[in-house]
């Protein structure tokens, strides 16, 4: 049974907007081993200019689910965007044992999903009151947290290494026009733990061939217990891709980001609002930018950050 439930959300420099939410919408994938569950929530009323509304489909991460991640997701279809959060096999909400046959290979069925997703867009639309035939099909986004953020990758150009260093299967899509890296595991090799290489193969991503523009953000006191580096293991998306991309680092921020998933849930190991905001500020900027909607927030945030006169972050270009 679907549920749908609106809420008000608050949008710096702008009035508060309803947002509807409604989930589970499903999409048949015979070929998963079960449906895929996913939510959508957009702004109630339309875009002032008549336009339609731009999409981000987003990645949870580990364990998640479509239910997560209101503090962004509110935020981004309050200011004009339709979100889509698919739930991935590895959410605990399903529960999905060790030695299932699909567990290998669930990073692959994680970025089949997204897929699934930009392929069922009209389908998503249609099943909430009000949005059918508003999606903007030729903005659209893809952003994901932590292991989301490399399933995200995939579509943005990023290939999982084999053994030997060299790139394996090309799974980006030409439908997506940016991404957001929340968080998002660097390098594989000698940059993981003996823990990490040996369970997490795919834990190997290449950003070479990363060519769509970019923002990743990460923060500056994040460390993995899967890498032997620190912090800087997440700047690796930025550093390492050739496209053009933006890097912000989040001041005091460990792999919450202040709590992008839920002010008050286990995993928030650094509960912020003031940081949650400025994620919230950066990405929804960055995006109505780069999908050339609207830049003027996005060029007044880079000179603020640039300048120092923004505490809490450091915003670099390339």
């Amino acid at each position: 049974m679907n549920e749908l439930s609106t809420t008000t959300a608050g949008a710096t420099g702008a009035s508060p907007a309803t947002v509807v939410s409604v989930g589970p919408v499903v999409l048949p994938a015979p070929d998963r081993g079960e449906d895929l569950q996913v939510r959508v929530s957009a702004p109630v009323a339309g875009r002032d200019d008549g336009q339609r509304l731009p999409v981000i489909v987003f990645s949870h991460g580990f364990g998640w689910s479509m239910d997560a991640y209101a503090p962004l997701v509110h935020h981004w279809a309050a200011r004009g965007f339709v979100v889509a959060q698919p739930t991935h096999l590895d959410s605990r909400t399903l529960a999905l044992p060790p030695d299932d046959p699909r567990t290998p290979l669930v990073w692959r069925h994680r970025v089949a999903d997204l897929t699934r997703v930009l392929d069922g867009l009209d389908v998503l639309g249609a099943a909430v009151p009000g949005l059918r035939g508003r999606l903007d099909l030729g903005r659209i986004a893809v952003a994901g947290h932590s292991w989301g953020g490399q399933t995200a990758s995939a579509l943005l150009g990023a290939r999982v290494l084999d053994a030997e260093g060299l790139p394996g299967e090309d799974m980006s899509d030409p439908r997506v026009r940016a991404g957001v890296l929340l968080s998002t595991p660097g390098t594989g090799g000698a940059d993981l733990t003996p823990f990490a290489a040996q369970h997490f193969p795919f834990m190997n991503p290449g950003f070479a061939d990363m060519t769509t523009p970019t923002l990743v953000v990460a923060g500056d006191l994040d460390r993995s217990p899967l890498s032997v580096r620190g912090p800087d293991w997440f700047t690796d998306p930025h550093t390492a891709s050739p496209g053009p991309r933006s890097l912000l680092v989040v001041v005091g921020a460990e792999h919450s980001l202040g709590g992008i998933a839920g002010h008050d849930v286990a995993e928030t190991t650094d509960a912020d609002p003031a940081r949650v905001a400025l994620v919230q500020q950066v990405t929804t900027a960055y995006l109505l930018d780069v999908l050339g909607v609207d830049g003027a927030a996005w060029a007044g945030l880079r000179t603020g950050l640039a300048e120092g006169s923004r505490p809490g972050g450091r915003l670099l270009s390339a």
